[in-house]
């Protein structure tokens, strides 16, 4: 089914993982977008978005990504991106996501250099 979509959280005492899977588009984008509001409303100010098994990414889900970015900025915050395919990290630094947020290889580095 193309429309499916998921989305895990794993918290750790400093950081939090969000794990998408599916087409990030308007459906998955607002599920993103609400489950980092509650995190970093909670106190987790260091996230990390592990895009491995999110094939697609739309320009809305692009523009949801920024405002999660824009979210921790004004709590001074940091982001990193991981799992990304050569396309999705060519793009990412294209539109200079990279400048704002880390792009990292795997989920253990992206933790590592929050």
């Amino acid at each position: 089914m193309l429309n499916k979509f998921d989305i895990q959280i794993r918290e750790g005492q400093e950081h939090a993982v969000i794990e998408t899977a599916g087409y990030l588009n308007d459906a998955l984008g607002e599920k993103l977008s609400e489950k980092a509001r509650e995190l970093i409303q909670s106190g987790h100010t260091q996230l990390v978005i592990n895009l491995e098994k999110t094939t697609l990414i739309n320009s809305i889900g692009i523009s949801i990504l920024i405002e999660i970015i824009e979210a921790l900025e004004e709590r001074e915050g940091t982001l990193n991106f991981c799992g990304l395919s050569a396309t999705q990290e060519r793009t990412f630094r294209m539109m200079a996501l990279a400048k704002y947020a880390g792009i990292y290889p795997d989920e253990e580095s992206a933790i590592e250099n929050l």
